[in-house]
């Protein structure tokens, strides 16, 4: 048995048994900026009642050094996973001393040598369960305590947690930082960060409430932080969940960071938030950029309450957070700041997310079964977060507004501090609503699926509006005509669908939206005459939303092989260059690329490729000097031009400064270029040598290692395979660099070789690497060719391998069985 790979089974009995109070928990950082230095002392002392004389604590390190039970040394028994107590009384003083494990996959303490200041910085994640390699804990969700954190780390160096420091003792080039304790909340967002990190400090008052803020990021990107903008949304945001929830921010302090290497988005720490450095610039950013990070922003911040203030159970409720941030993010973001359009871009792309999720054989309900770890730590996914979003909107239509927030302010009263299930939710909401919830339940939460709708004329002339998967929706229909060169909506009709067929009496109109609004969780078709409209007039839609949904039924007809590619990639060139919300037009534009790698059929693939990178270019050059869109076109053209060199000339001219006036050609624009061309054959690796003097910085070293690896030549391509696989310091995105470079460019000519190679690696790597690694290797590393035969001789060879690996190699064939299969529907 992998007893790293926890059981909901065996937790449930081990919380039944032991209830947890404080945890005291002492690191020692002083040796981190040492290289060589692989570990970092860790101590935790645990206070805990027991109703059994044996239990396990959890941990992954380099070794237990002592274990003692209410002052008695205990002989260690430790599997690399597991501290095994015994002879435990009704109330415990448990000690361990081990040494954990500095971390290059993003999981436990991750460390980075920052290459511009040669400083080194810490930070923590552990989400769902990678706080035991940092200390000896209950690795699990409904075991809660308070936790007290104790930093030894160098001088000068900012040292974070979950509450602010009580005191601070210097002694000659170390401190040692003790924090306050923490309020009860689980193991998964405890918190450290450690390193000479720069800050910047902010406040939000409410009355008589005042919370400190910082914002903290590397010393090397402090210039591209944006610091006032991000304190603005976070003061909004607080302002903003404060009354939503009649709930006072209950964590003291509000820190945020920005930090390396991240495998996240982010990550809801109460008191100390950590982000991907992704959401910061190094040079121009569009509005849809900074859209996206005041979203998740409030995003997190919302999990102070639903998440961190009230804690699902264990992961099969999971939803009972991430659904509901998901939504407050995109809600806060378009009543509470500048971004008034944030459901805009929630219906074109983060839905597409569910769709896609919600298409695949591994599909699930929001509310999953959860057996295990592993099984949780793929749950992160498009169903829980966005479907469940979706979801609640389609709620909030049903039940109100007011009724739902009011059922979300019961939950947290009667339930702060505590642990959750789908239950305890709907107990509060039916109280408030006066409606019986269980059948909205079962149809939403506990199924699995998404529905069609679509209108046809039966035998009889009566026009039908048909729904596959049938569920209960309130939604809205949308009748827009064309006026003074516009399209404009004359009129709405809001009605309730429950079956297979609903009839319909609709006045003939130029486009039918059937999801007007967005209310409710389908995917809705275009009939043939709204989608000549469409082909003619879509960028005349005047309303932002409608164009939204308009294109994400283009795409999702075009990936259910219903719409030709073609005729979709027709539509793209026509009206993606007027289209003025940003945040469509990116999502467009990498759908678009996506449908010409996997959807055109072989034939017409190059002649398609070639027409895009040509409409592409015409779009940069003539789009608006300095404008958020001529940025998202010069991206849009270097991607183009990693598949196709005819504009070769072009990118090298972007690269020596001829650009087009009011084009900011930053350092990741440039490695996206210059990686174009190595790609291509029209650079090589002097020029890479070139640019990483020129840009040398931890990303600037991540994107010279992935221009390297995608040279146009086999032993190149070999190497990079060899790398992923075998070079085991390769930190997480160093790992993605090789895989990106071994893939670049879509050469299936220089790595099809590789392909029964990979079902030979993939067991021993799930096995021998963390989750997050493998996950990586098993998914980046797919064979996606023009058969199915290798993946299915695999899965039917292996029905015993662990069912997360299975599910991700599920998932892979069902992308490649779809892309075969609406390639084929082409010719």
């Amino acid at each position: 048995m992998d007893t790293a790979n926890l059981t909901r089974e065996e937790t449930a009995a081990r919380s039944a048994a032991v209830t947890v109070h404080r945890i005291r928990v002492e690191l020692d950082l002083t040796g981190a900026p040492e290289r060589a230095r692989t570990g970092f002392p860790s101590v935790t002392t645990l206070e805990f009642d027991a109703t059994t004389d044996t239990t396990w604590l959890d941990f992954i390190g380099e070794g237990v050094q002592r274990v003692s039970v209410n002052g008695v040394d205990q002989e260690i028994v430790y599997d690399g996973a597991r501290i095994s107590l015994s002879g435990l009384a009704a109330s415990n003083l448990v000690r361990v001393e081990a040494v954990g494990t500095y971390s290059r996959s993003g999981e436990g303490l991750h460390r980075f040598h920052d290459p511009v200041d040669d400083e080194t910085y810490l930070y923590t994640q552990y989400e769902p369960a990678d706080s035991r390699r940092v200390m000896a804990c209950f690795e699990q969700p409904d075991m809660k305590a308070e936790y007290t954190f104790v930093v030894d780390a160098p001088t000068g160096w900012e040292v974070l947690s979950n509450q602010s420091p009580t005191h601070t003792d210097l002694g000659v080039g170390v401190q040692r930082v003790e924090f306050a304790p923490t309020l009860p909340i689980s193991s998964y967002i405890t918190a450290v960060a450690a390193g000479p990190y720069s800050r910047v400090d902010g406040e939000w008052q409410r009355g008589e409430q005042s919370v400190t803020l910082g914002v903290f990021v590397r010393r090397s990107l402090a210039p591209h932080l944006e610091a006032e903008e991000i304190l603005e949304v976070t003061r909004q945001g607080l302002d903003f969940f404060t009354d939503a929830f009649a709930s006072p921010y209950p964590w003291g302090k509000y820190d945020q960071i920005f930090v390396p290497e991240y495998n996240l988005g982010a990550m809801e720490n109460p008191g100390l938030v950590t982000f991907t450095e992704s959401y910061l610039s190094r040079g121009a950013a569009t509005d849809a950029q900074r859209a996206a990070r005041a979203n998740t922003i409030l995003h997190e911040m919302a999990h102070m309450w639903f998440g961190d203030l009230v804690t699902m159970t264990w992961w099969d409720d999971l939803w009972l957070k991430e659904s509901f941030a998901d939504y407050m993010g995109a809600h806060a973001s378009a009543v509470a700041t500048r971004y008034h359009d944030a459901w805009v871009k929630f219906a074109a792309s983060r839905k597409a997310w569910a769709y896609q999720q919600d298409q695949l054989p591994t599909t699930h309900p929001i509310v999953a079964d959860i057996t295990d770890l592993e099984a949780a730590k793929l749950n992160f996914d498009g169903i829980t977060y966005a479907k469940g979003a979706a979801v609640l909107k389609q709620l909030v239509a049903f039940v109100g507004d007011e009724a739902f927030f009011e059922g979300a302010r019961r939950y947290f009263a009667v339930n702060a501090f505590g642990n959750t299930t789908l239950d305890d939710f709907l107990v509060q909401l039916s109280a408030v609503s006066g409606r019986d919830m269980s059948d909205w339940s079962t149809a939403w939460l506990q199924t699995s699926g998404v529905s069609t709708l679509w209108t046809e004329t039966d035998p009889e002339g009566r026009q039908i509006l048909v729904q596959t998967d049938p569920r209960p929706h309130r939604l809205r229909i949308g009748l827009y005509e064309r006026a003074d060169g516009r399209i404009v909506r004359r009129e709405q009709r809001e009605l309730d669908v429950v079956g297979e067929r609903t009839e319909l009496d609709l006045p003939e109109a130029d486009l039918v939206l059937l999801n007007d609004d967005d209310l409710t969780y389908v995917k809705a078709r275009l009939d043939e005459g709204s989608l000549i409209t469409v082909e003619e007039s879509l960028s005349a839609i005047d309303d932002p939303l409608a164009r939204a949904l308009v294109w994400s039924s283009l795409w999702n007809a075009t990936r259910d092989g219903e719409l030709a590619a073609q005729r979709y990639l027709a539509i793209v060139r026509s009206h993606a260059p007027h289209e003025s919300n940003i945040g469509l037009l990116t999502g467009v534009l990498a759908n678009a690329i996506y449908t010409i790698r996997h959807y055109v059929s072989a034939t017409s693939r190059e002649e398609e490729q070639r027409t895009w990178t040509d409409g592409v270019w015409s779009a940069l050059v003539s789009a608006e000097a300095g404008s958020d869109a001529q940025l998202s076109w010069a991206r849009a053209f270097a991607t183009a031009s990693a598949f196709d060199d005819e504009h070769h000339a072009q990118v090298r001219a972007l690269l020596e400064g001829d650009a087009p006036e009011g084009l900011v050609i930053d350092p990741d624009l440039r490695w996206q270029l210059l990686g174009a061309l190595v790609t291509t054959g029209h650079a090589d690796l002097a020029d890479v040598a070139v640019e990483e003097q020129r840009d040398d910085t931890g990303d600037g070293r991540t994107a010279a290692r992935r221009a390297r690896a995608s040279r146009p030549d086999a032993a190149v391509r070999r190497d990079a395979w060899q790398s992923a696989w075998e070079d085991l310091a390769l930190s997480n995105d160093h790992l993605d660099a090789e895989i990106s470079g071994f893939r670049a460019g879509g050469r299936r000519d220089l790595i099809a070789g590789f392909d029964a190679e990979y079902f030979a690696r993939i067991v021993q790597a799930w096995d021998e690497r963390s989750i997050e690694i493998a996950r990586r290797l098993v998914i980046g590393l797919f064979p996606a060719g023009d058969s199915l035969d290798a993946v299915d001789a695999w899965l039917a060879a292996n029905t015993a391998a662990p069912a997360a690996l299975r599910r991700l190699v599920v998932e892979q064939r069902d992308h490649l069985a779809r892309d075969l299969r609406v390639r084929a529907a082409q010719d």
